[in-house]
């Protein structure tokens, strides 16, 4: 089959734009895994990016301080990255770019090694600083480092819902088991949602989950959802090498199809009506429309390039 010329997309966005329903608090998901090499970044990105062809005004983040690569695997060009935002060189609005049909990205940095060694007071300090940024959005899809780390557990903590991917390798369904155990007993979450990603039919996901689900249920106080399965797919590879999203490069493909499916389920998950009693994305407006609280001196500026 032929295939057609992939197009950059490397155009800067600015935020000045109407804002119609902009402070309503936006569905937050953070996609985590326990190890690396399972997918996470694609779901991450096929994800926001099924959400936007949806309609939905969709931000994704890319929270993988030290080896981010959400920008490498859409074709775009930053200016500006988190880590220009923690040494002071620009303010968190000047990193969003646009993606593919409208997409807003927010990059992180590969290959700075003192982004992975940040603070916690400096991962809460992020998470406040998009409390105050006025973006129209509906969703924020955030894409984590894999493992437990501190940023990855407070960027789960602060999201409204957990997407943990797992596959199916015994590496992967234990530290998949570590990273929920974490979060339940450190951090208080009682729901995640379970992805199986490149799998060879549907009932090697289901049993994935399972897995996950039986040791879960006997040691953890959680309730494991399961969100589905992508397939194992060569249109996925070759979107990846196209450095575009599958469900744009090609949308009948069995991989695009899940991951709209993936996208459908996701929007019909209940938001919490308000705060829940720690740090959370966007916190100014689940307090119904509060204005920001957030100290001028936010850890976000605080740390050396």
């Amino acid at each position: 089959m032929q295939l057609p010329d992939p197009h950059p997309h490397s155009a800067h966005l600015s935020v000045q734009l109407p804002n119609p329903g902009g402070n309503a608090a936006p569905c937050v998901i953070a996609v985590a895994s326990g190890k690396g090499g399972v997918g996470k970044t694609s779901v991450s990105v096929n994800l926001a990016t099924a959400l936007v062809n949806a309609g939905q005004r969709t931000l994704l983040l890319d929270t993988d301080l030290g080896l981010a690569n959400v920008d490498v695997m859409l074709g775009l060009s930053p200016r500006f990255t988190l880590a220009d935002v923690f040494a002071g060189r620009c303010e968190l609005r000047d990193t969003v770019i646009e993606g593919p049909n409208g997409l807003m990205v927010v990059p992180a940095s590969s290959g700075k090694r003192h982004m992975t060694e940040l603070q916690p007071q400096q991962h809460v300090g992020l998470v406040h600083a998009f409390s105050q940024l006025d973006l129209p959005i509906d969703a924020m899809v955030i894409d984590n480092a894999a493992g437990i780390a501190d940023g990855v557990l407070t960027f789960c903590q602060a999201a409204q819902d957990v997407v943990v991917v797992v596959c199916d390798e015994p590496a992967s369904v234990t530290d998949a088991y570590a990273l929920i155990k974490v979060l339940n007993r450190e951090r208080g979450l009682t729901r995640i949602q379970v992805l199986a990603n490149q799998v060879q039919h549907a009932a090697e996901g289901r049993q994935l989950f399972e897995k996950l689900q039986r040791v879960s249920n006997r040691f953890l106080d959680v309730t494991l959802n399961y969100l589905g399965a992508i397939p194992r797919d060569e249109w996925l590879r070759r979107a990846i090498q196209r450095q575009e999203a599958v469900v744009d490069a090609f949308p009948s493909s069995p991989s695009a199809l899940a991951f709209r499916d993936i996208a459908r389920h996701s929007r019909q998950w209940q938001s919490p009506p308000g705060p829940r009693g720690h740090v959370e994305f966007f916190i100014e407006r689940l307090i119904s429309q509060a204005p920001s609280q957030a100290p001028a001196n936010s850890p976000v500026r605080s740390s050396a390039a």
